[in-house]
């Protein structure tokens, strides 16, 4: 995961660059989790512009990182969904609790 954090709009980007399922899903809690707490962020968004796959882990990641966000005061949003990416994220209805941000 690669992470680019924006002082002057105190935004994090957290650039996922593998794929999301139950064997990588600790590695990146643990790294977001961390550069979360490092820079305390306004806001942080997840680049899913090279994840190529993701199953249900995926969703709790995101979920429990949305709690994260919200207990250090930032806000949570998601960029650059795949089709197959958005399907999971509209069926279980995460799209509905974290917006999808343009990334410039």
């Amino acid at each position: 995961m690669e992470t680019e954090f924006y002082d002057k709009d105190k935004l994090l980007v957290l650039k996922i660059t593998s794929e999301i399922d139950d064997h990588n899903v600790q590695e990146i809690r643990r790294k977001a989790d961390y550069e979360m707490e490092r820079y305390m962020p306004k806001r942080v968004v997840f680049d899913f512009d090279s994840v190529t796959f993701m199953d249900s882990s995926g969703i709790g990641l995101v979920i429990g990182r949305y709690k994260f966000a919200n207990m250090i005061g930032a806000k949570l949003g998601v960029s650059n969904l795949s089709g197959s990416l958005r399907r999971i994220f509209d069926m279980s209805g995460v799209s509905k609790l974290i917006p999808t941000v343009e990334l410039n």
